[in-house]
Protein backbone atom coordinates (compact mmCIF):
# COMPACT_ATOMS: atom_id res chain seq x y z
CA UNK A 1 0.00 0.00 0.00
CA UNK A 2 1.33 3.42 -0.94
CA UNK A 3 1.51 6.30 1.50
CA UNK A 4 2.25 9.99 1.49
CA UNK A 5 5.15 10.91 3.77
CA UNK A 6 5.98 14.15 5.54
CA UNK A 7 9.59 13.90 6.74
CA UNK A 8 9.13 10.32 7.90
CA UNK A 9 5.52 10.59 9.09
CA UNK A 10 3.29 8.29 7.03
CA UNK A 11 -0.02 9.69 5.86
CA UNK A 12 -2.79 7.73 4.18
CA UNK A 13 -2.55 7.99 0.38
CA UNK A 14 -6.30 8.63 0.33
CA UNK A 15 -5.69 12.08 1.80
CA UNK A 16 -6.50 14.27 -1.19
CA UNK A 17 -4.56 17.35 -2.29
CA UNK A 18 -7.70 19.48 -2.46
CA UNK A 19 -6.19 22.74 -3.76
CA UNK A 20 -3.72 21.30 -6.27
CA UNK A 21 -5.11 23.24 -9.22
CA UNK A 22 -6.18 26.43 -7.42
CA UNK A 23 -2.80 28.17 -7.61
CA UNK A 24 -1.82 29.72 -10.93
CA UNK A 25 1.93 29.80 -11.62
CA UNK A 26 1.63 32.99 -13.66
CA UNK A 27 0.38 36.10 -11.92
CA UNK A 28 -0.85 39.18 -13.68
CA UNK A 29 -1.84 42.62 -12.53
CA UNK A 30 -3.52 45.21 -14.66
CA UNK A 31 -3.88 48.93 -14.40
CA UNK A 32 -4.61 51.81 -16.71
CA UNK A 33 -2.12 54.52 -17.58
CA UNK A 34 -3.14 58.18 -17.51
CA UNK A 35 -3.50 57.91 -21.30
CA UNK A 36 -6.11 55.15 -20.90
CA UNK A 37 -3.81 52.38 -22.17
CA UNK A 38 -3.95 49.05 -20.37
CA UNK A 39 -0.74 48.06 -18.61
CA UNK A 40 -0.31 44.34 -17.85
CA UNK A 41 2.49 43.13 -15.58
CA UNK A 42 3.16 39.38 -15.60
CA UNK A 43 5.50 37.16 -13.65
CA UNK A 44 6.07 33.61 -12.48
CA UNK A 45 5.42 32.58 -8.91
CA UNK A 46 8.47 30.76 -7.61
CA UNK A 47 7.13 29.55 -4.25
CA UNK A 48 4.14 29.73 -1.97
CA UNK A 49 1.90 27.10 -3.53
CA UNK A 50 -0.59 25.79 -0.97
CA UNK A 51 -0.68 22.04 -0.46
CA UNK A 52 -3.72 21.05 1.59
CA UNK A 53 -4.04 17.32 2.27
CA UNK A 54 -7.49 16.37 3.46
CA UNK A 55 -9.25 13.22 4.55
CA UNK A 56 -13.00 12.81 4.85
CA UNK A 57 -15.49 10.47 6.47
CA UNK A 58 -14.99 7.95 3.65
CA UNK A 59 -11.20 7.65 3.97
CA UNK A 60 -7.81 9.27 4.27
CA UNK A 61 -7.85 8.83 8.03
CA UNK A 62 -4.81 9.14 10.29
CA UNK A 63 -4.27 7.93 13.83
CA UNK A 64 -4.14 10.09 16.93
CA UNK A 65 -0.43 9.22 17.19
CA UNK A 66 0.08 10.64 13.70
CA UNK A 67 -1.82 13.81 14.61
CA UNK A 68 0.45 14.21 17.66
CA UNK A 69 3.57 13.64 15.52
CA UNK A 70 2.37 16.28 13.05
CA UNK A 71 1.78 18.78 15.86
CA UNK A 72 5.37 18.23 17.02
CA UNK A 73 6.70 18.71 13.46
CA UNK A 74 4.65 21.90 13.06
CA UNK A 75 6.43 23.41 16.08
CA UNK A 76 9.98 22.60 14.88
CA UNK A 77 12.30 25.33 13.66
CA UNK A 78 13.30 26.20 11.02
CA UNK A 79 10.37 24.06 9.97
CA UNK A 80 11.14 23.06 6.39
CA UNK A 81 10.25 19.47 5.48
CA UNK A 82 10.01 17.14 2.50
CA UNK A 83 6.53 16.00 1.48
CA UNK A 84 6.58 12.88 -0.69
CA UNK A 85 3.27 12.02 -2.29
CA UNK A 86 2.21 8.46 -2.99
CA UNK A 87 2.46 9.16 -6.75
CA UNK A 88 6.22 9.85 -6.45
CA UNK A 89 6.22 13.66 -6.48
CA UNK A 90 8.15 15.50 -3.74
CA UNK A 91 7.96 19.07 -2.46
CA UNK A 92 9.86 21.14 0.09
CA UNK A 93 7.21 22.54 2.41
CA UNK A 94 6.52 24.41 5.60
CA UNK A 95 3.36 24.29 7.67
CA UNK A 96 0.87 27.07 6.88
CA UNK A 97 0.87 29.80 9.53
CA UNK A 98 -2.90 29.69 10.09
CA UNK A 99 -4.54 26.44 11.26
CA UNK A 100 -1.84 24.09 9.92
CA UNK A 101 -3.49 20.97 11.36
CA UNK A 102 -7.13 20.28 12.01
CA UNK A 103 -8.26 16.87 13.20
CA UNK A 104 -11.52 15.43 14.46
CA UNK A 105 -12.18 11.88 15.62
CA UNK A 106 -14.18 9.77 13.17
CA UNK A 107 -16.84 9.59 15.89
CA UNK A 108 -17.01 11.08 19.39
CA UNK A 109 -15.23 9.08 22.07
CA UNK A 110 -14.32 10.08 25.60
CA UNK A 111 -10.74 8.82 25.84
CA UNK A 112 -9.25 7.91 22.44
CA UNK A 113 -5.98 6.00 22.43
CA UNK A 114 -3.04 6.56 20.07
CA UNK A 115 -4.49 4.16 17.48
CA UNK A 116 -7.89 5.88 17.24
CA UNK A 117 -8.73 7.26 13.78
CA UNK A 118 -9.09 10.95 12.92
CA UNK A 119 -10.23 12.87 9.87
CA UNK A 120 -7.59 15.53 9.33
CA UNK A 121 -6.68 18.50 7.18
CA UNK A 122 -2.99 19.39 6.90
CA UNK A 123 -2.15 22.78 5.41
CA UNK A 124 1.33 23.17 3.94
CA UNK A 125 3.07 25.72 1.71
CA UNK A 126 5.65 24.84 -0.92
CA UNK A 127 8.92 26.74 -0.46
Amino acid sequence: MAFHSLSGISLDADMTWVDEFNWPTVIRTTEYALTGALIVDSGLRLAGRPITLQGDQAGGWITRATVDALRVKASELPGEFVLSLADGRSFNVIFAPEDPIKAEPIFPIRDPDAAFWYVATIKLIEV
